[in-house]
């Protein structure tokens, strides 16, 4: 299970930076919440467009559909989902999809950023519509709220371009993680336990403050390889001009989820809301400016928790 959880999975320490600048690696540290780089451009960008649908806006709660907005909880940076570019706007794979959720249900989104443990609480109490941070969907959080997913998360690993790097088998590796990180606490520890208990060696793990920063060690052959929650690998990838690729498979994947009130049907008008965008193609395009197509999901539930 990777994303956001307030029980050790995905990110602990919310503080993951982006590659910066386009196609560079750069060695550039952390801010306390921008991260480097913005929307990504390019070439293989493609812009798209949504339209209102009437009869999905018409399923809206009144309250929301009268406003003309959707207050949305946000906590960042967790590139490329949700962080802020140079400017100190709110940009990312999930802003992006969430604003073209919008422009389906003919309202605007409004992202207020809050701590992640602040969120669902908020929601709980009416001050935020939904919230927008990679959540994973539980079963121990659907007790509290209902989720939409629109996404599949794992763990991914990264290794140089060309290299040959097995997750399952990296004893006596240099592998670098991101400090705090479930892949730091806990996946790779494990991986170098089942090493020794194998009579092999351990495997080095290797802490950076900033994902940037693994990335770089990757790319400049400082580390064998890097193990980071999937779509942050995949961006990492994306980012870094062919100088690292991905090892191995996504594994111990689950869904991400768009928590709202228990019992709202503002859960079901998303999930149309997503549907629509999935069957015309264009949350593909959206997951593909951002290097995440492998964690597309074909169709949209409500409670979809794994576990």
């Amino acid at each position: 299970m990777s994303g956001r959880s307030v029980f050790a999975r995905g990110r602990v320490a919310r503080t993951i930076c982006a590659l910066a600048g386009g196609s560079a690696l750069l060695l550039a540290g952390c801010a306390s919440n921008t991260e480097g780089g913005g929307s990504p451009s390019g070439e293989d960008t493609v812009a798209v467009e949504v339209d209102k649908v009437d009869a999905i806006a018409a399923t809206l709660p009144e309250k929301i559909a009268s406003s003309g907005k959707i207050i949305v909880g946000v906590n960042i940076p967790y590139s490329p989902n949700e962080f802020k570019d140079p400017s100190g706007k709110i940009v990312g794979f999930d802003v992006d999809l969430v604003d073209a959720v919008g422009k389906v249900l003919g309202v605007t989104p409004e992202y207020t950023e809050a701590d992640f443990d602040k969120i669902i609480p908020s929601i709980q109490a009416g001050s935020y519509d939904m919230g927008m941070s990679s959540f994973t969907d539980t079963k121990e959080r659907e007790q509290s709220v209902d989720f939409t997913t629109y996404f599949s998360a794992g763990v991914q690993w990264a290794q140089p371009a060309g290299k040959s790097v097995d997750p399952t088998n990296a004893c006596g590796l240099r592998v670098g993680v991101q400090t705090t990180t479930i892949e730091d606490l806990e996946e790779v520890p494990a991986k170098s336990a089942a090493c020794v208990a194998a009579g092999k060696p351990p495997i080095e793990i290797v802490k950076f403050d900033s994902q940037d920063d693994a990335a770089n060690a990757v790319a400049l052959g400082k580390v064998d390889a890097m193990s980071a929650d999937s779509p942050v690998t995949a961006y990492a990838i994306k980012q870094s001009d062919g100088k690292i690729e991905a090892a191995g498979e996504v594994f111990d994947a689950a869904p991400y989820g768009w928590p709202v009130a228990k019992g709202s049907p503002l859960a079901q008008t998303l999930q149309q809301a997503l549907q629509h965008l999935i069957d015309d193609g264009t949350y593909r395009t959206i997951a593909e400016n951002w290097g995440v197509e492998a964690g597309v999901i074909t169709t949209s539930q409500i409670n979809g928790a794994t576990s």
